[in-house]
């Protein structure tokens, strides 16, 4: 195992700016998929399960959908709730139980409910209930995909090491080209956030910066 005395972020960085990072690449039509961007998670100024890396995050969403729409391309979100005998949770919600804790973000509740600065089109979007850390695991999203003739998943929301990974991860599982713009997604500490980045560009997805991808969507106007 090699060692470094670098920082998560320095090693980010080493990977990002090295010229011979090699690319998966863009294929020819994208999903937005929208992972989990809930009070629980955003509202940094309520609850402690929530984070922020980037304060502009969710007006970077706000954009990238606005874009999607603009292509005819399909926008999903995601959000995570549970019932009240947190049954559905199953495993993952056994390890603690305080008000804080995963299964405890109930139906109806604050927590569950989307930020209050997206923009989501709630007759057009596709907004799904997950349980579990992927955004494909028991939800249509394959479904989805597969009908639209999508070849290109991008990701946002939260968190970078959890369901952002795994979503990732599930992704490129199914032969789909990934794209994560780095401004758009969070995690709670940045060693969290910059290793996982640094673990998906260098396996699972192409990590690239906003700016990058905003320009591509933009080439794909007819």
């Amino acid at each position: 195992m090699e060692t470094s005395s670098k920082t998560a972020r320095e090693i980010y960085a080493d990977i990002k700016n090295n010229p011979a990072r090699k690319r998966f690449g863009y294929g020819n039509k994208a999903v937005l998929v929208n992972v989990d961007p809930q009070k629980a998670y955003t509202r940094v100024d309520k609850y402690k399960t929530a984070y922020e890396t980037d304060p502009n995050q969710m007006y970077y969403v706000n954009d990238l959908a606005k874009q999607f729409r603009g292509l005819g391309w399909p926008v999903v979100w995601t959000h995570v709730a549970y019932m009240d005998s947190a049954d559905d949770a199953g495993i993952w919600g056994t390890r603690t139980d305080t008000p804080d804790s995963l299964q405890n973000i109930k139906f109806d509740s604050e927590r569950s409910e989307f930020d209050d600065r997206l923009e989501i089109d709630r007759k057009n979007d596709v907004i799904y209930l997950k349980k579990m850390p992927s955004a494909f695991f028991e939800t249509q999203l394959q479904s989805l995909l597969v009908w639209h003739q999508v070849d290109t998943v991008v990701i946002t929301g939260g968190s970078t090491s959890g369901c952002i990974r795994a979503t990732a991860v599930d992704s490129l599982s199914r032969g789909y080209r990934t794209i994560v713009p780095e401004e758009c997604v969070a995690d709670k500490h940045e060693s969290y956030h910059f290793a996982n980045l640094t673990d998906l560009s260098l396996k699972y997805a192409d990590v690239v910066e906003i700016k990058e991808l905003q320009e591509w969507l933009e080439k794909q106007k007819k």
